[in-house]
């Protein structure tokens, strides 16, 4: 379980990134943690890594404080930034022998068959492998890792569209009920079939935070060729105008994660709780 408490962080001599942050998320989840260039998305994962230091509020991770850094923690929480991380002078294979003892609940097999599905020699350097190759080596180790909290910055970033479906499908298949994992992207399309709930952050608040399932049983999305009188967010496309509007007898839609962040983005309140709000037309 993560509880935040009226957080607040600012790297030196900036602007606040977060200012009094609340947040509170169950394990079993898939979250994705949307927003802007800069808001603070990988800021946000590695104050919850313990990379980062909050200036106020109170912070729990499985009952840890992150900041503290403790063993026990340490081997409950997998946290893969966007850059990379791992030793180029090791192999994929000689790297898990070293990191395998620090996570008790480490699978080998399905390390090595991930590795095998994402077509990495694990003999080979990590300096010799590409980008691409390099990210799904750090995806490999921490979704067979076995902790119970998976932070993955931008984890779609230099995969190409076979390995995007293969990480989706693998995800899905290995998630245990106890485990929580939390995605920072602006990919939003590589992962919209995959997340169970979307938090969006702006203007160092959140924004919204909802279950796509609540989302797709209040919210109507579609197409139109002109204007909807009752839409809550309309914008121009190619296609016509996508709109959202509040579900009342319609069929139920996928919910259009890029259409939903460009309109919370834009200023739009949404909430499943909610029969009301300010409509905006960009």
């Amino acid at each position: 379980m993560i509880t935040i408490q009226n957080l607040a962080f600012s790297y030196l001599k900036e602007k606040p990134l977060f200012k009094d942050l609340f947040w509170e998320c169950q394990p079993g989840n898939i979250v994705g943690i949307l927003g802007k260039n800069g808001v603070g998305k990988s800021s946000f994962l590695r104050i919850l890594a313990g990379l980062l230091f909050p200036k106020k509020g109170e912070l729990s991770v499985l009952g840890f404080s992150p900041q503290l850094r403790e063993a026990n923690f340490l081997q409950e929480v997998f946290f893969v930034p966007d850059e990379n991380f791992l030793p180029g002078y090791l192999s994929a294979h000689s790297y898990r022998t070293i990191l395998q003892p620090f996570y008790p609940r480490f699978d080998t097999s399905t390390f090595e068959r991930l590795l095998q599905r994402f077509e990495v020699n694990s003999q080979e350097k990590i300096k010799d492998l590409s980008f691409g190759q390099q990210k799904k080596v750090g995806l490999a180790m921490a979704l067979s890792s076995g902790c119970s909290v998976i932070l993955l910055d931008e984890p779609t970033n230099g995969l190409d569209i076979s390995s995007k479906s293969t990480f989706r499908k693998e995800l899905i298949s290995l998630l245990r009920e106890d485990q929580t994992v939390l995605i920072a992207t602006h990919l939003i399309r590589d992962l919209e079939n995959t997340l169970d709930r979307v938090m969006i952050l702006d203007q160092g608040q959140i924004k919204l935070d909802a279950d796509l399932s609540d989302l797709a049983d209040s919210l109507h999305f579609g197409v139109s060729q002109s204007d909807v009188p009752d839409a809550i967010f309309s914008h121009p496309s190619a296609l016509g105008v996508q709109f959202i509007q509040y579900r009342t007898t319609q069929a139920q839609t996928v919910v259009n994660l890029e259409l939903l962040f460009e309109a919370v983005t834009s200023g739009v309140s949404i909430s499943p709780r909610l029969k009301k709000t300010n409509s905006l037309t960009v």
